[in-house]
Parts: structure tokens; sequence; C-alpha cells
């Protein structure tokens, strides 16, 4: 089947923290037949800042962020089996929705697929006319990238037929041991860029232990904190390049993951830095969201805080051996049951499933 799918961007992952979920996904996808187009806009600098190349599994079309060169794209949706279309991809999103779904031939199986349902959930409920809730209806499939069952009945409350949650997991062949790297060197290390929904959170999780640990090193990398007041035992990296996110998670003795807010209200959305730090062997200390024992053991497999304090008691008890066993133990849960092999053979069956159903409303 080809597919057709409009997202934010394969190549890029600057201000794109979705760009390993694709990759992972789509090189699943195309180890199993799937003749794949990506199509992303030529916005936010992320063309400047690319960090891999066109991979030969998948065609990358990337279009100036303009209205003319994105109808022209969204035509090309007319030729595929399988149309989808992301949230976030940065231009024009509401136009490229109705332009896609325009262009999409009869029987072609249509999708939006979320990689920011809270926030898209929040807009959705509050705003009756968006274009996005007018056409849940002729969406033949949401798929979300988190969120679970409360995720999937607020869209199913709102008029979409289905809805599906086909969560972050590890590519092995991305996201590995590597030599430690000096350069991250750090008792706690944490990665992410500054949201307004984030931010909050990473005072009371991150910079406050910092504070009040000032003994202890601690890392932090990501865009748009170079003018942000930090503790002096925080070392703030700036931009950390996928090539490098192996060596950032595996050489801090703990690695933190920090949830938006909003992701933490619904649960169930593990984030791709969880499985990126576990696949480096990284001892993963997680702020509290309801579904993380889905994915990892608490205690055995990853380490949970409720708040600052508890970051601050974790460490204090936290030793070398300890946490080289709690990476270890987290590594083999997600080799075992959350690779990208794993969410790429439940997105094939759901492909070929609605397909099927497709063609039989047809005949």
């Amino acid at each position: 089947m080809k597919i057709a799918f409009y997202g934010s961007s394969l190549v890029s992952a600057y201000w794109n923290g979705a760009a390993t979920y694709y990759r992972g996904l789509l090189r699943s996808l195309a180890r199993r037949g799937y003749d794949i187009t990506f199509y992303e806009p030529d916005v936010y600098d992320r063309q400047k800042n690319r960090d891999i190349d066109p991979p030969d599994w998948c065609r990358v079309v990337v279009y100036e962020g303009s209205i003319e060169a994105l109808r022209k794209v969204a035509g090309e949706a007319a030729s595929a089996d399988v149309v989808v279309k992301t949230s976030g991809v940065g231009f024009e999103d509401d136009r490229l929705l109705a332009e896609v779904l325009c262009s999409a031939r009869p029987g072609a199986l249509k999708i939006f697929w979320d990689v920011d349902a809270p926030a898209t959930l929040a807009q959705l409920l509050v705003h009756a006319d968006h274009p996005l809730r007018k056409v849940l209806g002729v969406l033949d499939l949401v798929l979300t990238y988190g969120g679970g069952e409360p995720v999937a009945d607020a869209y199913r409350g709102l008029g979409a037929l289905e809805c599906i949650s086909v969560y972050n997991a590890l590519d092995p062949q991305d996201h590995h041991a590597v030599p430690a790297d000096r350069r991250f060197s750090a008792e706690l290390g944490f990665l992410g860029n500054r949201l307004p929904d984030r931010e909050a959170r990473v005072d009371e999780f991150f910079l406050e232990p910092a504070a009040g640990l000032p003994q202890k090193s601690f890392l932090l990398g990501g865009s748009g904190w170079q003018d942000r007041s930090l503790p002096a035992n925080v070392n703030y990296v700036g931009h950390v390049s996928t090539r490098d996110h192996n060596a950032f998670n595996v050489t801090p003795k703990a690695v933190l993951n920090i949830s938006r807010a909003s992701m933490a209200e619904y649960g169930f959305s593990p984030a791709t830095r969880v499985f990126e730090a576990v696949g480096a062997g990284a001892c993963l200390i997680t702020d509290d969201w309801e579904g993380i024992e889905l994915f990892l053991k608490p205690g055995s497999e990853v380490l949970v805080a409720r708040d600052g304090r508890d970051v601050r008691d974790l460490l204090a008890e936290l030793t070398s051996e300890s946490a080289s066993a709690i990476g270890q133990n987290a590594l083999a849960r997600i080799l075992a049951e959350h690779t990208y092999d794993h969410r790429g053979a439940q997105v094939d069956a759901i492909f070929k499933t609605h397909a099927e159903r497709l063609m039989a409303v047809a005949e």
C-alpha cells in the first residue's frame, strides 16, 4: 500500500519532538512493504538543522511554506491508499487537512494522527467550530501517540469514528549504549525544549532539586533555556542533536523525564525521551503519570517521583550499581515489549483491518 504522510519533519528533530516517533514507525512500516512518501514544510529553520539525510526507505518531499506549494503536495494524496495528516505540521495545518481530505480518492484510508492529543483536545472542546472537529466524522480513524482510553473516549465523544493509541517506542538501531562523553557528565540530566506547558514542571522536578543539592552536578539540554536563570550547578548545553542523544543519556548517573502538564493530566503518554533514554541503558527517573506500569515497573525498571522532593530523595539514595541495574532491567523490558517493530506490527494490522472494512462497504 502507498502512504502519503503529511507531518512536521522526518529529517529534522529541531523544535520537532515527534521526529524519532515518525522515523521509528515509518521505517518499521517500510520493512513491511509500505511505499511511503513523507511531506514536510520548510519552516522554523528545520531544514537548516537537519540531523539525518533523507532515508532510503521513505521518499521525503520538502515544500516551501506557501499556499501554492501546500496545494500541490496535498494533491498528491490522490495516488495514495493511506492518507495521513498529523497534528502540528507547522504551516497552515487546518488548510492542509482540508486540502488533503479533498484530494484523497474514494476508498483511501483517511487518518488524522495526533502527536499532541491533550493540546488538540483542549482546542476542540472549547471551539465547536474548529475545522478538525467538523471533519472527525469524515475521517476513518484517529491515531494518537499517547493518552490511552481517556484520550480515545474524548475523541469518540467529539464524533471520531474510532481512536487508537500507538505509543512511542524504542528503535534500537538509533538509540543504544555508547561510550560515556565527559561533556554530559552529571548526577542527573534532563533533555527537553522550553515550552509553556512544561516550564513550571521543570522548575519543580529539576531546577528546585538542583538548587537544593548544590554539591551535585545537573545537566540541562534543549532549546530555549539560554535566557533562563539557572542554579550554578546546572550545566546548560543548549540544543542537543539526535546524534548526541545516546551519549547524553548514557553518561549521567540518571536521566529525568518530565511530562508536559497536559500529558501528565491525561496519563498513558510516555514521551519519546523515555524510550530513547532506556535504549541507551540509562537509569530513568520520571514524574508520576497514570499508566507508567504498562511500560516499566516502578522501583526495579524506573524510578518515579511525585515532586521535586522525591527527586532529591531518589538521587541521595541512588548508587552507580543500583542505577546500572535499573537501566538494564528497563532495557530488557522495552526490547521485549516496546520497540517500533512492535508498533509497526500494530499499525500494519490497523491499516489492513480498516482497509478491508472500507472494501467491504464499497462492495
